[in-house]
């Protein structure tokens, strides 16, 4: 991991538009990454308000502090799922609004060490937190054809995942998979270039076995559930998302929760002039919800 972030945080001035940061206030930033959230929000909460940053990435903390440098932000290691207890153990009954940008860092992706490039020659990981769980190349080696298939599918929405899985299962009898550059090539030779089309083709597969390892869509479903009791009256819950099960289940979590009312009937994209200078920012989704009184 750097020492510095290279990260941009995405649609930084629509997080401070619907996050409605002002002096005195008790914002959480539940993904504190590269730190330009949690720094940006925090510069407005002042003189008396605070902004509580959790990141599940250790790494990922020591990057964003010089970034935080003396503004008001509180950084502490845990899961956005960890939100509620960890205010109870600060002692905090509700805050004015929490933040939620569930994507990748540019920091993570430039670790050559963890598996997040498809370049990276180091270890296939793609784990946020390296102290828990299995990595990524662990799963490919014990999981069946048809597992890994089904995963690939659900969690990647990748039509041609039974073809992956075939040869991922075919080449490890002799050439199993350790580094994200051979996953990368594997899926290349089993899914075709589209035609103009910009995104990778291993794309789909790696965003299918980084949820998996990580367990996100049931971290999300989690934070759904429990998130919305952490907030004042008017709180506002701000969730970025970078794909299509992400935001499903944001949508649907929004609408069907009487506790939340939706501000944001579509989700807000990246204008194209943010899009030019940071492409990451074409596929995020915003959607805001408050909690009724």
């Amino acid at each position: 991991m750097p020492h510095s972030t290279c990260h941009v945080p995405v649609l930084l001035d629509e997080v401070i538009q619907w996050m409605e940061p002002a002096a005195g206030k008790l914002l959480v930033d539940g993904t504190l990454g590269g730190g330009g959230h949690s720094a940006a929000l925090a510069s407005r909460v002042v003189p008396d308000g605070k902004i509580i940053a959790v990141d599940l990435d250790p790494e990922a903390i020591e990057v964003a502090l010089p970034t935080i440098g003396t503004l008001p932000v509180e950084v502490l290691v845990g899961n956005y799922t960890d939100i509620p207890q960890i205010l109870e153990q600060l002692e905090i009954e509700a805050v004015d609004g929490i933040l939620l940008d569930i994507g990748l860092s540019s920091d993570q992706l430039a670790d050559k060490d963890r598996g997040f490039s498809f370049q990276s020659t180091g270890s296939l990981d793609l784990r946020f937190d390296r102290s828990r769980g299995k990595p990524a190349w662990n799963l490919l080696e014990r999981l069946s054809e048809k597992h890994l298939a089904d995963m690939i599918y659900e969690y990647g929405e990748e039509r041609l995942s039974r073809r992956i899985a075939r040869k991922i299962v075919a080449n490890r009898r002799n050439d199993p998979i350790r580094t994200a550059d051979q996953l990368a090539s594997l899926v290349r030779s089993c899914v075709p270039r589209s035609r103009g089309h910009r995104i990778d083709p291993a794309t789909r597969t790696f965003q299918a076995l980084r949820i998996a390892v990580n367990d996100e869509l049931k971290s999300l479903q989690e934070a759904l559930k429990h998130l919305p009791n952490c907030l004042k009256p008017g709180g506002r819950l701000v969730i970025i998302s970078f794909h299509s099960l992400e935001d499903r289940l944001v949508k649907h979590g929004f609408r069907n929760d009487d506790r939340l009312e939706v501000l944001t009937k579509r989700p807000v994209r990246a204008s194209e002039e943010e899009t030019a200078k940071n492409p990451r920012a074409s596929s995020a989704k915003l959607r805001v919800a408050k909690r009724i009184g």
